[in-house]
C-alpha cells in the first residue's frame, strides 16, 4: 500500500510539473515584464553626467545567435542569463543610488524566474533524457559566460562607480528584451 501511495504521489507531481512546464512561456513573459519594470523603477532617469561614459559590450543578442528551433537551447540560455544577472546585481551596489528594497525585490524575482526555468529543464532532461551536456548548450553557456566576464571587468574597472552601474543596468535592460525574445521561441 506504502508503494502505491508513493507511486501515486510521484505520478501527479509529474503531472502538476509538466502543466507547470507547459505554462513556462506565458510565466516567463510576465516575470521578464515585471523585472524590466523592476529595473526601470530602480534607477529612473539616466544620469546626466553619465552620458559620456564609453562601453565597448558586445550586443548578446550577436553573442548567442540561437536558432528559434533550439528550445532546449533557448531555456538553457535563458536560465543562464537570468543567473549571470542576478549575480552582477549580487555585486558590490554600494556606490547606486538605487533602494536597498528595490534591489532586494529585483533580486527576488530574478530567483523565482530562474527556479522555474530550473524545474522546467530539469523535468524536461527527466522526460525526454536530453543531454544537457551537448556541445551546442556548453558552447551556449560559455558565451554568456564571456559576455558576463565583460560586465564583471567593467565594473571592476569602474570601481563600481555610480555611473558604471547605471551603464549595467541599461546594459542588462537590453539583456532582458533578448530573453523575452528567447522565451518567445520556447
Amino acid at each position: 500500500m506504502r508503494l502505491l501511495h508513493i507511486c501515486l504521489v510521484l505520478l501527479f507531481s509529474a503531472e502538476i510539473s509538466s502543466q507547470h512546464c507547459d505554462l513556462l512561456s506565458f510565466q516567463q513573459k510576465k516575470l521578464n515584464k515585471d523585472s524590466l519594470e523592476l529595473l526601470e523603477k530602480m534607477g529612473g532617469n539616466f544620469p546626466f553626467q553619465c552620458f559620456n561614459e564609453r562601453t565597448d559590450f558586445k550586443s548578446m543578442q550577436d553573442v548567442l545567435k540561437l536558432q528559434s528551433s533550439q528550445k532546449e537551447n533557448a531555456k538553457l540560455a535563458i536560465q543562464n542569463i537570468l543567473q549571470e544577472i542576478f549575480t552582477v546585481f549580487s555585486k558590490n551596489l554600494t556606490q547606486t543610488a538605487w533602494g536597498e528594497i528595490s534591489i532586494i525585490t529585483f533580486q527576488n524575482k530574478l530567483h523565482q524566474q530562474i527556479e522555474r526555468l530550473e524545474a522546467c529543464l530539469g523535468f524536461q532532461k527527466e522526460k525526454d533524457g536530453t543531454k544537457m551536456g551537448s556541445d551546442g548548450l556548453v558552447l551556449t553557456k560559455l558565451k554568456i559566460k564571456r559576455y558576463f566576464q565583460g560586465i564583471y571587468n567593467f565594473l571592476e574597472e569602474k570601481q563600481y562607480s555610480l555611473c558604471a552601474w547605471e551603464i549595467i543596468r541599461m546594459e542588462m535592460t537590453r539583456c532582458f528584451l533578448l530573453v523575452d525574445q528567447l522565451t518567445k521561441s520556447i
